[in-house]
């Protein structure tokens, strides 16, 4: 049956346009590969979620190239990007702009940093959630309202944000409600020994970002047209039922480590797993879904939308190693 499965495959027609995706797809990753050696993963998944008109929360050590993958993926899809850095004391006016007062001019709005196509929020955890949740209202509606004026955000929008995961002091937790508006959570790890030697000779530290000669693969228009084209990848009603199964296996918590969630996957989970499909499927050059392309986005999607209690803490259990344990468990 799996032989018939792939010749199958094979011989399946590939409408152009996805196609012609697929090898944009590449060329961006050429682009980003100038100046970020290695991380194919983290890259691929940002890549995913900007298919997907998603946002993505960036977790990893200091000094491993958060903010500059971000950067590059941003120059590479022609797109304008603006950095935040979040910080103890930045306000929410900081981040969205605000309404002043002039002699000359009279009353006038003053937009801020958030009007850009890509917002890297750097270290989006050294802030308190007041000024944090300044940013679900774009994450979510793509408007921002200052004052008693609402404007829209420029499309594509994307919020990339990374988190330090080391500190404990003068840091505070992201709101549940704001980490259920990110796409993804993608986490980074160090480079493996032979990327670092290439690093070591290859970097901003010794070169200018321009340096590196980064051209621009997309535009904002192109992007648009490619998350249409996302929407209209073809999933069949027993990849849903398939989606719905994990979900649900989140909720009953009747397995093995189910006694360490708190709560499971709310129908954003469900919707996540439905989209990153399909935007998975395309960077593989098909117009349909598989299962094995929401197996390969499930962590993505999913780790953080399962909450943990205490216990789990306790016992040094996070959410990937349940992720694991629910995709075995649930048959395709």
């Amino acid at each position: 049956m799996d032989n018939q499965i792939k010749k199958w495959v094979e011989n399946v027609s590939v409408p152009p346009e996805v196609k012609e995706i697929a090898k944009l797809i590449s060329r961006i990753k050429q682009e980003v590969a100038k100046v970020v050696i290695g991380q194919d993963k983290v890259i691929n998944g940002f890549i995913c979620a900007m298919l997907c008109d998603g946002h993505v929360l960036l977790e990893g050590v200091p000094g491993i190239a958060k903010t500059l993958i971000v950067k590059t993926l941003a120059k590479a899809s022609g797109c304008d990007s603006k950095r935040i850095q979040f910080t103890v004391d930045l306000l929410p006016s900081d981040i969205i702009g605000i309404t002043t007062y002039t002699p000359k001019k009279g009353f006038e709005t003053i937009k801020g940093p958030i009007f850009a196509n890509f917002i890297i929020a750097d270290e989006i955890n050294r802030s308190p959630p007041k000024t944090q949740s300044a940013l679900i209202e774009a994450m979510q509606e793509k408007q921002v309202t200052i004052g008693k004026e609402t404007f829209k955000l420029p499309l594509p929008f994307f919020v990339m944000a990374n988190n330090n995961p080391l500190e404990t002091s003068g840091v505070y937790s992201l709101p549940e409600a704001q980490i259920d508006r990110f796409l993804f959570k993608l986490l980074i790890g160090y480079p493996k020994n032979e990327e670092e030697k290439k690093i070591m000779g290859e970097n901003i530290t010794l070169k200018k970002f321009e340096d590196f000669d980064i051209n621009a693969i997309l535009s904002p228009e192109k992007i648009l047209k490619m998350q249409k084209i996302t929407k209209d990848i073809y999933i069949d009603t027993k990849i849903r039922n398939y989606i719905l199964k994990i979900i649900e296996k989140t909720r009953k918590k009747d397995f093995e480590n189910g006694k360490y969630i708190d709560w499971g996957g709310s129908p954003r989970a469900s919707i996540g797993l439905f989209i990153a499909s399909k935007a998975w499927a395309l960077m593989n050059g098909r117009d349909y879904v598989i299962p094995k392309d929401v197996r390969d986005i499930a962590h993505y999607v999913l780790r953080h939308r399962i909450i943990l209690n205490y216990k789990a803490k306790a016992e040094g259990i996070n959410s990937d190693e349940i992720i694991d344990e629910i995709l075995e468990m649930v048959s395709i």
